[in-house]
Formats: structure tokens, C-alpha cells, sequence
């Protein structure tokens, strides 16, 4: 499709741009030589400067290649927006190796397999879930854990009470063979003497994303595609600096939204990242704009509503804010109009995939926006829709739906020990996504359906089958299979219909609860219907499309 939109509806943005073959670390590098006293990280009152911050990712890279990290190792990381989350994912690609970013949300279950998976043989681990993962390294290729505290980058008195006032959320390191604190790595090592050479298509992050068949699918993303994905996104964003920016890490960075837009793209730039552990918290997020003088926050729509429904939020000052990224669900208009109306910032929603580092879509930063759609393709970024039965045939006429499809230098390697699975979505170099979208007489890029069952909570992207597969392993159920319903705060929740086995009773909850053991939160079902039979397909396949269906005509989602 021909970008007539460039000088038409985002005057600002450049026709295209030429990627630079710049590594992550690297920027890392540059940003210290540029602004080394400018603040790197601010967490809960401590600020990290970025000449500090590549010291620490240098000493934990020299830490790690003296365990024994060699080049294209895996090391996961099992930790939420702190300091030591950076340190480590930036130390792991200075040494050479791969960063496999894993959900401390998890159960023991999920991170068994994606620790297995991804081949991980290291574990930088939050102290509070170092003992499970203890007890979980025998069923692992994990030899080594390094243990992280919340504490070490407290200021007093912080330091001195965290412990005291929050005993759920601290631990001391349990004696262990092969433990590692991650102070000591850092204190005890210099900085790494020769740092990794990456080449550019090699495998730099690991990110797991759901499995149609149950399992979770680990994603390859390059050097390449992580340094390519957040030029095209600074590009996009036109009128910010180098140097001069705060943004807010509420984003998981173990989520690939918040690690390309929030913690790369920060570090590219030269900005400070403001980090917020739990982004369920508004009053947090609100307390650092007002602080920091944040100047741009990516987001997903759960975020934004929070902030607006927080009862104290005529008292924070965010105005300093300028623009606003969303994601991962429809934002609606009302939001939109107030968070606008209450910052003067501009929300231009976006799209993307895991697999797809993940940016692809944008509404034009300082340009023509249209609420309800993800914008237009970014820059050096194909895009073209097919037909839903035949990848052969293009969509070309405005209005009609096909599958979305893209190519681009932030489309990832593959999905690790899954070739015959990035055969069927990369083809000819086009990643199809399984979204539905149509485009208008203007190029803006709508999602209308999904191809595939995913379902989108909170900005989290959920497999049904993940959670059927849970259903199915309890004993007084004969069959199961799981729903997305709408939801205005969270876009969707989940709703399991169940089909015990004869003789067998149970009520909501408790399999509400049996779900809370055995999967993250966000994918635990909100509703549970008990039901005599499942629609089935002539050959036995559960529709699912029926249950939709079913429980759309019943004009409920509970």
C-alpha cells in the first residue's frame, strides 16, 4: 500500500528512515558517554545515573562470564520493574548471552516449561520467589540462581524498614549451593574487560507468548529487531530529546511493550526511567508524573482508566505530560477525551505482537489521530491484508476485513524448537498475525476480529487453551473450554463453561481457586458456568464461536 499519509497526516514524521546497526548495549554505552550524570533510573526516591547504570550492566556482565556464561547462553529473568531487572537483562547481552524473560506472576507449572524450553542454565530471581525456585531448579536445566532485593537500592530510612514493614515482600537468600546475591556479583567483579561483539541477527531476548496447542511459545528476538523497533518508534515520536525526557516504566519489561517502548527506548534516548514495580497501583503512577515531571507514558488502556477513576487525582500536577502511548486493547473514547482534557497530552493508540518486537502500528504523534483505530504502519514497516482462507489473495479495497500482515526489520527470528510453527506465520518474510483488521481511505488500520481464540485482558494476551488445558487436569472435570467477555475495565475477563463428570459436584469458586494455584492471575477465569454438554464440531472439536455466540444471545457475561 502506497504511504500517502506520510506528509497528509503526520507532517512531522519523516518518509522513512535508515536503521542503524546499533546493539542495545551499545546505546547503553553511548547514552554514559553523553549523559553520564543524568539520571538513568528513579526508583521509590533513588536515582541511578546512567554513567552508574553501565558501570553495574559491566561488573554484572563480568559476574556472569565467571560463573561460566558463555556467548548464547540463556539467562532468565524473573523480576518486576526494578533496578536490577535492567542491570540484569542489559549484563546478559553485554556478556554475550540471551535474556529469557519470564512473568513472576507465573506458577511454578508455566515457568517449569519455559525455563525448560528456552534451554535457561541461570536464574536471576526476586528474593521473595527465590525459594520456590529453589525447590523448582531439579526439574530445570537451572544451575545457578542469583537472588534480588528490593532493598539494596532503598535510601535510609527505606532501607532500614522495608524489611520490617513488608516481611511478604523480602527475603534473605536461603543457603543453597550455587546462590549468588546480586550485590556481590556487582561489587566483587570490574567491569567486564572485552564485552560481547552480538551480531545483529543473532538471538538476543527471549519472550514467551501463549500456544495455541496449551504451551507457550518462546519468541527469538535479534539484536536487530529490539535496536530497529525502537528507532522506528523514536522517529515517531517527533519534538523529544535526547537527554531531556522522563518516562514511565509502569510496563512490565518483561512484557515486550514495555520493554521496547518504556526500558530500550529510554535507554537509546538517553531518558530517565521512572519504575513502578506494580502498575496496579495509580496512586504510584500519578505520585511519579507529578514528581518527575514524566514527559511520556506508554500504557495499556486498564492503566489510563485507573489513573482517571483514582479519587485524589484532581490534586496531582500532569500537565509536564506530552504524549501518551496505548496499547494492547481499544481504548475508548471517553477515555481518551479526559485523559486529554486533564493533561493536554495526546494519546495515539498503537498495535503490535510479541512477534513483532512488538510496535508495527501507530496514530501519528503531532498528526491526523482517529480514535478506534491502531494508525498507520511505522516507518520502514510493510503492510497488507489477505484473505482469511487464501494468503494468496490481497485486500485492497477499504473496508473490506482480511488478516493483517507485515513485514519489517522488527519481525522476529522465530519461535525457539518451533520451525514447523514459524513456517505457518512467517511467510515470504510476511509475519501473519491472526488479527482481523480493515484499512480506510486514508490507511488507517482498524482490528475488527480475531483470527485466532486469543483473549486480551488488561493488556495481557491470553490463550484460551492455556487455561483449558488447567481445567482439564481437575478431577471433577470432564470437559471444559473458556471464553472472553467484555469487561470496561480490563477490555475482557474470562469466562469458563464447565462439563463435570457424572456423579460430581463443585461450585464457582472452587474452581475459581483450583485455577488460582495453577495459573497466573490474569489468566484465572472471572465467571464459571456449569453446563450439561460443550457445541461440538462433526469430527468432536469444541466451538468455541458457538459459546461466544450462546452467551452473547443471553445479553449477560456472568
Amino acid at each position: 500500500m502506497e504511504k500517502i499519509w506520510i506528509k497528509s497526516y503526520a507532517p512531522g514524521i519523516p518518509e522513512s528512515i535508515e536503521i542503524k546497526k546499533t546493539p542495545m548495549p551499545q546505546y547503553l554505552s553511548q547514552s554514559a558517554e553523553k549523559f553520564p550524570g543524568r539520571p538513568a533510573l528513579q526508583f521509590e526516591g533513588t536515582t541511578v545515573t546512567y554513567k552508574q547504570l553501565d558501570d553495574m550492566v559491566s561488573r554484572f556482565a563480568a559476574g556472569l562470564a565467571a560463573m561460566g556464561v558463555k556467548p548464547g547462553d540463556k539467562v532468565a529473568v524473573l523480576l518486576p520493574n526494578i533496578v536490577q531487572v535492567v542491570v540484569a537483562i542489559y549484563g546478559t547481552l553485554r556478556a554475550g548471552a540471551v535474556a529469557v524473560m519470564n512473568n513472576p506472576l507465573y506458577t511454578d507449572r508455566e515457568l517449569e516449561h519455559q525455563f525448560n524450553d528456552s534451554g535457561s542454565t541461570v536464574l536471576v530471581s526476586l528474593d521473595v520467589l527465590t525459594p520456590r525456585m529453589i525447590a523448582l531448579r531439579q526439574k530445570t536445566h537451572i544451575k545457578q540462581i542469583v537472588s534480588c532485593h528490593i532493598r539494596d537500592f532503598l535510601k535510609f530510612p527505606k532501607k532500614q524498614l522495608f524489611p520490617i514493614v513488608m516481611k511478604k515482600m523480602h527475603l534473605d537468600t536461603p543457603a543453597a549451593p550455587d546462590m549468588y546475591e546480586f550485590t556481590d556479583l556487582v561489587k566483587n567483579h570490574g567491569p567486564i574487560r572485552q564485552p560481547a561483539k552480538s551480531g545483529w541477527d543473532e538471538t538476543a531476548i527471549i519472550l514467551y507468548t501463549g500456544g495455541t496447542t496449551g504451551v507457550s511459545k518462546g519468541v527469538e528476538l535479534t539484536h536487530g529487531n529490539l535496536s530497529s523497533n525502537c528507532q522506528q518508534c523514536t522517529s515517531w515520536f517527533t519534538g523529544f530529546f535526547p537527554g531531556k525526557e522522563a518516562v514511565i516504566g509502569a510496563l512490565p519489561f518483561f512484557h515486550s511493550f514495555g520493554m521496547t517502548t518504556v526500558m530500550n527506548t529510554a535507554v537509546m534516548m538517553g531518558w530517565a526511567i521512572i519504575l513502578i514495580p506494580n502498575p496496579r497501583e495509580p496512586q504510584k503512577i500519578l505520585d511519579a508524573i507529578d514528581r518527575y515531571g514524566a514527559t511520556y507514558i506508554p500504557a495499556v488502556p486498564t492503566l489510563y482508566n485507573a489513573m482517571l477513576n483514582y479519587p485524589d487525582l484532581p490534586k496531582y500536577k500532569l500537565k509536564t505530560l506530552r504524549a501518551c502511548f496505548s496499547g494492547g486493547a481499544p481504548l475508548p473514547m471517553e477515555t481518551i477525551k479526559e485523559f486529554e482534557r486533564i493533561t493536554g497530552a495526546q494519546i495515539c493508540e498503537g498495535y503490535g505482537l510479541t512477534e513483532t518486537s512488538p510496535v508495527t502500528h501507530i496514530n501519528p504523534f503531532g498528526g491526523r489521530t482517529k480514535a478506534g483505530t491502531i494508525g498507520l504502519p511505522l516507518l520502514n514497516t510493510d503492510c497488507k491484508l489477505v484473505d482469511v482462507d487464501d494468503y494468496e489473495k490481497e485486500i485492497t479495497t477499504p473496508g473490506e476485513p482480511g488478516e493483517i500482515c507485515m513485514k519489517g526489520p522488527q519481525i522476529m527470528k522465530g519461535y525457539i524448537n518451533r520451525p514447523e510453527e514459524t513456517a505457518q506465520t512467517i511467510r515470504d518474510g510476511w509475519l501473519l498475525t491472526g488479527d482481523i483488521a480493515v484499512f480506510d481511505e486514508d490507511g488507517y488500520f482498524s482490528i475488527v476480529d480475531r483470527k485466532k481464540d486469543m483473549i486480551i485482558s488488561g493488556g495481557f494476551n491470553i490463550y484460551p487453551r492455556d487455561v483449558d488445558e488447567v481445567l482439564f487436569a481437575h478431577p471433577k472435570i470432564n470437559e471444559a473450554c473458556v471464553i472472553g467477555v467484555p469487561d470496561a475495565h480490563s477490555g475482557e475477563r474470562i469466562k469458563a463453561f464447565v462439563v463435570l463428570k457424572e456423579g460430581r459436584t463443585a461450585t464457582a469458586e472452587e474452581i475459581i481457586d483450583y485455577c488460582k494455584k495453577n495459573l497466573a492471575p490474569y489468566k484465572v477465569p472471572k465467571y464459571v458456568e456449569f453446563v450439561g454438554d460443550l457445541p461440538k464440531s462433526a469430527v468432536g472439536k469444541i466451538l468455541r464461536k458457538e459459546l461466544r455466540a450462546m452467551d452473547l444471545s443471553k445479553g449477560k457475561g456472568s
